[in-house]
């Protein structure tokens, strides 16, 4: 089974300290940082937040091997567990504000006016696309998203589906440019999706749609689709089941344009091609309902390569906007999307 393991170099209040050992890790993906500030947290006697990924050896994207990161500690730390090392580069080209020395705690910050933590903020996940915390409050866990300029503002499509249906998505508690605090969502992840979320979740989400069709709010999809009968609208962007929630809740909204409802269609079935006639039958008759003269299948048999090459054009605009040592992330991505467009047309 692949495992992975980490080397922190460690940035102090009073300059850098060096690098740590090779420590091991529970959890395999490279953004998942909340274990590696806990095993830190154990070795060098202060809290820390992780900065960015520096390097990989071994492993397959984004999970296992040994993951080099930049990390910050919060007091001076236990130096006689550290080992000389070279200091990371202090700046680089596309570097985003939470990769930076102060940054996580800055984002902390913002977020305290709005709410009273009861104990402090974990630091859950961070990558190019995303920082995540979870803050303890009297009344429950709440979380801290930030995202980079090149995404949708997500407190702003948030709200934008509430005013249809509250119970789609997350509560916003405060959002600002790049960043958006909200409230717990109940509920586990739907990766393993049955045919009775697809009924539950879908015809809710094409309602929502129907109802803010019309002139764009938001940036078009790159790829743009015969309308079939239906109407361009907000789509998700990336909605697969592994950001639906079993409450019913959809997450992870950053990803949000105006195009095709078909495009998130697509995603989702792409993701579970198992359920492909389910997802197709649930979400055809839904739209069906809403618009009869229309024809949602057709525009699904054209959506499977339009939705594909709206992914492609979407990792593009990641590799182009994030620094280098992140590429890692997505740099055989678009290059897969096509791959997987060819296929198609080759049936």
């Amino acid at each position: 089974m692949p495992q992975r393991s980490f080397i922190a170099l460690v940035s102090t209040p009073s300059g850098f300290a060096g690098r740590t050992g090779v420590i091991a890790v529970p959890t395999l993906d490279w953004y998942h940082v909340e274990p590696v500030n806990a095993a830190l947290r154990e070795l060098l006697g202060v809290e820390t937040s992780v900065l960015r990924l520096v390097s990989v050896e071994g492993g397959e994207v984004p999970r296992g091997g040994t993951v080099t990161y930049h990390v910050e500690a919060h007091g001076e730390p236990d130096r006689s567990v550290l080992a000389p090392a070279e200091e990371p580069e202090p700046d680089a080209e596309h570097r985003l504000p939470w990769a930076r020395i102060g940054g996580p705690a800055e984002l902390v910050a913002w977020a305290d006016t709005a709410v009273t933590r009861t104990g402090p903020a974990v630091q859950v996940r961070t990558w190019n696309l995303s920082s995540v915390h979870r803050l303890p409050t009297a009344g429950g866990p709440v979380w801290l998203k930030a995202v980079p300029p090149f995404f949708a503002d997500e407190g702003a499509v948030i709200t934008m589906v509430a005013a249809h249906d509250p119970t789609l998505v997350p509560e916003v508690i405060a959002a600002a440019p790049g960043r958006v605090l909200l409230g717990h969502a109940e509920g586990h992840d739907c990766w393993h999706l049955t045919p009775e979320a697809v009924e539950r979740v879908v015809p809710r989400w094409v309602a929502v749609q129907h109802a803010l069709a019309g002139e764009p709010r938001l940036t078009p999809s790159a790829v743009p689709m015969p309308s079939f009968g239906l109407p361009d609208t907000l789509t998700h962007g990336d909605f697969h089941s592994g950001n639906w929630l079993s409450s019913g809740v959809v997450i992870d909204w950053s990803d949000a344009c105006w195009g095709h409802p078909a495009l998130d269609a697509c995603r989702l079935a792409e993701f579970n091609p198992g359920l492909r006639d389910v997802i197709s039958r649930v979400w055809s008759e839904a739209w069906l309902a809403l618009r009869p003269g229309s024809d949602p299948l057709g525009a699904l048999e054209v959506a499977r390569r339009a939705s594909l090459l709206h992914s492609a054009v979407k990792y593009q605009e990641f590799l182009d906007n994030i620094e280098q040592s992140e590429r890692i992330y997505h740099e055989d991505d678009p290059a897969g999307q096509l791959r997987a467009v060819r296929e198609l047309l080759a049936r």
